[in-house]
């Protein structure tokens, strides 16, 4: 019985799926991908907490809200310290012919927040983003681990002639005939890691970048101005997501002049907003520490022989510790990988069979280069 690897997508058709990452990977794209989905459709069901925008003012309605909406609003960061009620009505709203403020249509010191009308949209964006390392390495693996292990998971098989037998040597002559050819394969893997952690330090900076650079110290803003005082507190999700706004409307009066009114506006999606972003501060924050300890540990069983023979150990408890570390050392980094991978699929007892034929496999296979290693010696 021989395995054949050249018909890709023939892995589709062969039963259930395999699993051809990790945890770190699948958290990348299967954890993180579901929040931000979840979290874009969220930002659209105004249904459920009001409406986006309300604004309220003279000659206010629907005209206005549109307007406001499209245009953006915008606070004052000067009023966004003090007692609410008594220093201004809400956190950031003051009159902007307060003389202690520069004044907004000078081009003063005011806050524009128009980012609400793009969040389902980023939030859906980033999400794609944080798909596209599993795509491609889902492309470039081509159905492998899936081919190899074909009902190797089912414990059934050990008590089939033709499954313990012949499925389990046709891995191992597999096994042997291709080793120290799965380099490019596990390259292309570890490449596909490293677009994860990049992806997610992009995904920061993207978002820093999206609030106007208040994303980076989003989370620790929340956790420090939870312990100072009422009074001398500036709230950083009333300055990042403000509730109430401003909005300038301009319009003809009844004698032809410019009339200038302004408006204070409701925006009830920023309930949800503020809540999200801060949950996915911490989110993101760790899964870097996470995705970046990966790759250390990734770095070093590239390195390291011995530390490849502890993970092997940890995985396949059910083996004797000489077999595995005599299997170990005769297989490089990429041979060690598909070696893992198979750990992950195949049933503990098949998979202690198999090391056991691998180990005599590569003992015959040695066995010229011992004899004339002796031969030389006498």
């Amino acid at each position: 019985m021989t395995l054949d690897f050249g018909v890709p997508k023939l892995a589709q058709r062969l039963g259930k799926p395999s699993h051809i990452d990790n945890t770190t990977f699948r958290m990348h794209y299967r954890t993180t991908f579901t929040i931000l989905v979840l979290c874009s459709i969220l930002t659209t069901s105004f249904q459920y907490f009001g409406s986006a925008i309300q604004c309220m003012g003279k000659g206010g309605g629907g005209l206005v809200n549109t307007y406001c909406w499209i245009q953006g609003t915008f606070t004052l960061p000067a009023k966004l310290a003090g007692t609410v009620g008594q220093d201004m009505p809400h956190p950031g709203v003051g009159p902007s012919s307060d003389p202690n403020l520069i004044r907004v249509e000078e081009g003063g010191d005011e806050v524009r927040h128009a980012w609400y009308q793009w969040v389902c949209f980023v939030l859906a964006f980033q999400a794609l983003l944080f798909y596209v390392p599993h795509w491609i390495w889902k492309h470039a693996e081509g159905g492998k681990i899936n081919l190899l292990t074909k009902d190797m998971d089912d414990s059934k098989t050990l008590f089939e002639p033709e499954g313990k037998d012949d499925k389990r040597r046709a891995c191992v002559h597999y096994f042997v005939r291709t080793m120290n050819t799965h380099n490019k394969y596990v390259t292309k893997f570890v490449i596909c890691e490293v677009l994860n952690f990049i992806n997610v330090l992009f995904q920061i900076y993207f978002m820093d970048m999206f609030l106007n650079g208040q994303f980076s110290q989003y989370g620790l803003d929340v956790l420090r101005t939870s312990e100072l005082p009422m009074e001398e507190r500036v709230d950083p999700m009333a300055k990042v997501f403000p509730k109430i706004t401003k909005c300038t409307f301009n319009k003809y009066g009844p004698s032809g002049t410019v009339e200038r009114s302004d408006h204070l506006c409701l925006l009830a999606i920023n309930i949800i907003n503020e809540k999200i972003y801060v949950f996915l501060w911490f989110w993101f924050f760790t899964l870097t520490a996470w995705t970046g300890l990966h790759m250390l540990l990734r770095l070093v069983t590239i390195v390291s022989t011995s530390f490849r023979k502890h993970e092997a150990y940890n995985r396949a408890k059910g083996n004797a510790k000489e077999d595995l570390s005599y299997v170990v050392e005769n297989c490089n980094f990429g041979d060690w990988f598909i070696l893992m991978q198979l750990s992950k699929h195949f049933h503990p007892g098949i998979f202690r069979e198999f090391i056991i034929d691998l180990r005599k496999e590569l003992t015959v296979k040695n066995r010229p280069s011992l004899l004339a290693g002796t031969d030389e010696k006498y």
